[in-house]
């Protein structure tokens, strides 16, 4: 099989997070998936350094953007995804589940009156399996709930961008005590993905550079991954994946991003609506 597609990885060190460029060298047309916006905690000040990189790369090369591609609504780092249309076009993606993180975490940050709760932040919600194009290329959408209810999969051509589902083998598998989150889901969604053919590559979102590797990696294959991956190789069990997991969260501590990124990022990338002083607030709960 000849790809049709180039892939170029963009490495976010603040967050560990590799945000991607997918396109159809046929037509040039292409997506970004897992963008990133720069955000400091300590000072409420954001940039767009890492998305310029992105946008000065897609220039350079140009690519016409047709997707800005989320995984899941991420709790690590903010979306740039509005910036990038600002920017470039294409059209907003997630999963249609999205819309029960909305619910949850609209009760749980109190969100504003007017906040939706279907989705419509988004461009496009896409079903489990649902077909989409990227240029001329065939791509699909699966989801892979169990870090959260929303979490999915872009399959294009022999190429699975796998969000917060698996890590490279040599580190595991992502957590699952997010509200909505299951291991037992996790499990079950997991085996879809390694149910593919062992030559498959997966690109990943995250890389911690674990027990001491000195180099991020971004790709790996489902081969790779059954044979090796110490939380679902083939030798694991659905119960033994489900004890090993809870275990492991038990003793996690939360993203540092956490509280503004889910509010950012459950309005697909925008921030919440400025207030009477014409200023935005990302709100913490207490206790």
């Amino acid at each position: 099989c000849i790809m049709t597609v180039e892939i170029k990885p963009f490495f976010h060190s603040k967050s560990n997070t590799f945000c991607y460029v997918v396109f159809d060298k046929n037509s040039n047309k292409g997506a970004v998936i897992d963008s990133c916006l720069d955000f400091d905690v300590t000072t409420g000040k954001t940039n767009s350094d890492h998305a310029d990189l992105v946008i000065s790369y897609i220039n350079e090369t140009n690519i016409s953007i047709d997707w800005i591609l989320e995984t899941h609504i991420h709790a690590d780092h903010l979306s740039a995804a509005p910036y990038i249309r600002d920017n470039l076009g294409g059209q907003i993606a997630i999963g249609s589940r999205v819309k029960e993180i909305q619910h949850t975490f609209g009760e749980i940050y109190n969100a504003e009156k007017g906040f939706k709760r279907d989705g419509s932040q988004f461009d496009k919600l896409f079903n489990d399996g649902e077909s989409f194009y990227i240029g001329e290329v065939l791509s699909s959408y699966i989801s892979t709930p169990g870090h959260t209810p929303a979490c999915g999969c872009y399959k294009i051509e022999d190429n699975i961008f796998v969000g917060d589902t698996l890590f490279m083998p040599d580190f595991g598998t992502a957590r699952c005590d997010f509200p909505g989150g299951d291991a037992r889901t996790m499990y079950k969604s997991i085996r879809r993905i390694l149910g593919h053919h062992s030559q498959t590559v997966l690109w990943m979102c995250h890389d911690y550079l674990p027990n001491g590797r000195s180099e991020y990696q971004s790709r790996t294959t489902v081969g790779a991954q059954r044979e090796n991956n110490p939380h679902v190789n083939d030798n694991i069990s659905e119960d033994m994946f489900v004890q090993l997991r809870e275990k492991k969260d038990s003793l996690l501590g939360f993203p540092k991003l956490l509280i503004p990124s889910i509010q950012v990022n459950m309005r697909a990338g925008d921030f919440p609506p400025k207030e009477k002083n014409g200023t935005s607030y990302i709100k913490i709960p207490i206790n």
